[in-house]
């Protein structure tokens, strides 16, 4: 089971282009079956026509690489066609290093939007905040850019500079950002006390070292403090990353052998179980990379932060532990994305990432499109989060997959009429505050998670003590 876990890993990534991702080393096997001729026809009459008529000569390279790139795209919004420099950023990215400015992107209306800013990276010092739209790249506009070539040109070499053009909705207002390029190293496990007897746990993205960090952070906080009364695990604007990554945190706090995630799709090899058992988990590094771990944190109390930009791999382990019933979940509906990609390769230069399976929680819920629901909605800010409205998820975006367990079109139409009443309710609000409310509205800075301004965290930390949960007050949710 090791071995073909090994060359046949899967990726439960968040959203984005250039969120991590895990290689499939094995070639693709060819598949069998009649090809569409007439289809196939008028492809090639296509492609003659362009190079006689069109007004520019195109290389036949280029032509046909468009092709293939704008077939896998109008799939879903998670597959696309990785040519040799896709493929090495995507390597980059899942060993947690890479030069850039530090953000996580999707698109959106034809411009990029800001996903996540990595923390402590040059986007995250220069401002950038989630739900940023990014109109202009230098002197360049990003509508009509593939996403590919929006990433490519924010990457570049260390100590260089690009001015970004950012709309914030939030403030309806555009403004220019200068940030330097930097390598990005990204540590996506940070660990501290917090109300003197609980831990808090931060995963920013899953990567190869996640667990084995993870690890050691708990063991850390268990000699630091022996008399731990609860742990809270956040999961907050974390997009995703390696589906191994995610079996192992949530295997951290289940038994033995427990079921965190099964995925089912056409091919064989995406029907599968992944158990709480270190063949599922382990990517890098021999042995069991849990088998530290104190066994407290199997029993103590637990809660999970989430959020709208909690995706893919975050939801899997959400999903796993609100299941078993092993932790409360607090925050916000998560993003939706609840389905698997596999990165296999084509040649030398290039490579397929594909949707290969939907993911299902232990009960057996698909989470596609609609997300984890918290058992406790809280706001991350005290007097609300009236943002929210603007946060477009997995269900919002034209092309996503349809979940097969639920009438998704009914909850679009409910979710719509639940927005506009939010929409109304905040504008209501807004309309009686003074100037000198809305100024302070407006100049708001975002809460840095885990500090003591953290709305969110504190009412977890309630929870915790057994105190009183100020619960959401949005329509949303």
């Amino acid at each position: 089971m090791r071995q073909f876990l090994k060359n046949f890993a899967l990726i439960a990534i968040g959203l984005i282009a250039g969120v991590t991702a895990t290689i499939q080393l094995s070639a693709t096997a060819q598949q069998g079956g009649q090809l569409p001729l007439d289809e196939l026809r008028t492809l090639s009459n296509v492609f003659a026509q362009i190079k006689r008529e069109y007004v520019e000569p195109i290389e036949d390279k280029q032509l046909l690489t468009d092709a293939v790139k704008g077939m896998v795209s109008s799939l879903d919004p998670h597959s696309t066609f990785l040519d040799k420099k896709d493929f090495a950023e995507m390597q980059e990215q899942t060993s947690g290093k890479f030069a850039g400015l530090g953000i996580e992107i999707t698109s959106e209306d034809g411009v990029v939007k800001v996903l996540n800013p990595i923390e402590d990276s040059p986007a995250a010092r220069a401002g950038l905040q989630a739900g940023d739209l990014i109109t202009r790249l230098d002197d360049k506009p990003v509508r009509g850019m593939s996403l590919d070539k929006a990433v490519r040109t924010m990457r570049g070499t260390p100590g260089t500079k690009i001015t970004l053009t950012v709309y914030r909705k939030s403030e309806e207002r555009s403004f220019p950002v200068t940030i330097t390029r930097a390598e990005i190293k990204v540590q996506s496990v940070k660990a501290k006390i917090v109300d003197n007897d609980i831990a808090w746990v931060r995963i920013t993205s899953f990567q190869e070292r996640t667990v084995p960090d993870l690890a050691k952070k708990l063991t850390d906080l268990a000699n630091q403090n022996p008399k731990l009364k609860g742990v809270i695990l956040d999961l907050r604007n974390n997009g995703g990353g390696l589906l191994q990554g995610a079996v192992g945190v949530a295997a951290a706090f289940l038994p033995a052998d427990a079921v965190i995630v099964s995925t089912k799709g056409q091919a064989q090899d995406s029907k599968q179980v992944f158990n709480a058992t270190p063949a599922m988990y382990r990517l890098s590094e021999p042995g069991d990379p849990l088998a530290g771990v104190p066994p407290i944190f199997k029993k103590l109390p637990m809660v999970v932060l989430v959020n709208a930009y909690s995706a893919s791999a975050s939801e899997i382990v959400a999903g796993a532990l609100q299941d078993y019933k092993r932790a409360t979940i607090i925050g916000k509906t998560t993003f939706g994305k609840g389905s698997v990609q596999t990165v296999r390769p084509l040649t030398n230069d290039s490579a397929l990432k594909i949707t290969t399976a939907y993911y299902y929680t232990p009960s057996g819920k698909s989470i596609q499109a609609f997300g984890i629901k918290p058992d406790i909605p809280v706001d991350q800010n005290k007097d609300g989060d009236p943002d929210d409205v603007l946060i477009t998820r997995e269900i919002d975006s034209e092309k996503h997959l349809r979940n097969k367990q639920s009438a998704e079109d009914k909850l679009i139409k409910d979710r719509e009429e639940r927005r506009l009443q939010e929409l109304q309710r905040i504008e209501d609000k807004n309309a009686k505050k003074t100037p000198e409310e809305k100024e302070k509205d407006k100049n708001k800075k975002p809460v840095e998670l885990g500090s003591a301004d953290d709305f969110m965290l504190t009412q977890a930390v309630a929870f915790i003590n057994g105190q009183p949960v100020k619960r959401s007050s949005s329509k949303l949710e």
